[in-house]
């Protein structure tokens, strides 16, 4: 399946989430600005508030792969597809890396943390909390979120997304109360390439986006 762009992808979804939560006491967390192009279409249609999650990945260097994200609590969450012997190898292999890492991207995190429209844990507690990506290939923002969820008292959380690898899938299946994925695939290309258009907005725009949000419901 391919989309016009991300908001077309956040209307279809939105559309299968409306009749259970349209009424309902629900909150919409975007794992990414990219993200929030979709989860804004959500968060429009259910009249719930909208919110983003940020998180700053860390790769491993000189390969293609999330070792996993530093969310804006200051916690680390390893990417759960690794193996315990995968985490500590590269863990081993790349500490002093690794530990600078962390340090650089949470000092990003608090520069933005002051520009308004991320996430605020008083406004997810006792709530349904829907996880909102524009594509999760291996689910490592999707852990950050969960792992900075869990001392949260939520009613149900919720996972969704336009298109997901297979590995993605069944790894939210065992950490998500629901999920709603449009199309899975099995030979995941990349997010944009399931996107006719990838215009991203700056990151000032989209917190601009979140703040306006409650203009924009239907």
């Amino acid at each position: 399946m391919y989309f016009d762009d991300r908001a077309e992808a956040g209307r279809k979804l939105a559309a299968e989430l409306f009749e259970a939560y349209r009424y309902d006491n629900c909150a919409v967390v975007a794992v990414s600005d990219s993200s929030v192009l979709v989860a804004e279409e959500i968060s429009t249609y259910l009249h719930c508030p909208l919110t983003l999650m940020l998180i700053e990945n860390i790769d491993i260097p000189g390969e293609s792969l999330s070792f996993g994200g530093v969310s804006q609590g200051g916690n680390f969450t390893y990417n759960s597809t690794f193996s315990s012997g995968e985490i500590e190898g590269y863990t081993s292999e790349f500490h002093g890396y690794l530990e600078d890492q962390k340090r650089e991207k949470f000092q990003n995190i608090n520069r933005l943390l002051g520009d308004g429209g991320v996430m605020d844990v008083d406004l997810l507690r006792d709530r349904v909390v829907i996880v909102v990506a524009d594509g999760i290939d291996n689910g490592a923002a999707v852990d950050v979120v969960f792992d900075f969820l869990k001392p949260i008292r939520t009613l149900k959380i919720v996972v969704a997304t336009p298109v997901a690898s297979v590995p993605a899938v069944d790894k939210i299946h065992v950490i998500a109360d629901e999920i709603h994925i449009l199309d899975v695939k099995e030979n995941f290309m990349g997010i944009d390439h399931y996107y006719e258009k990838n215009i991203i907005p700056s990151k000032e725009e989209t917190i601009q986006k979140i703040n306006n949000n409650i203009l924009n419901w239907k």
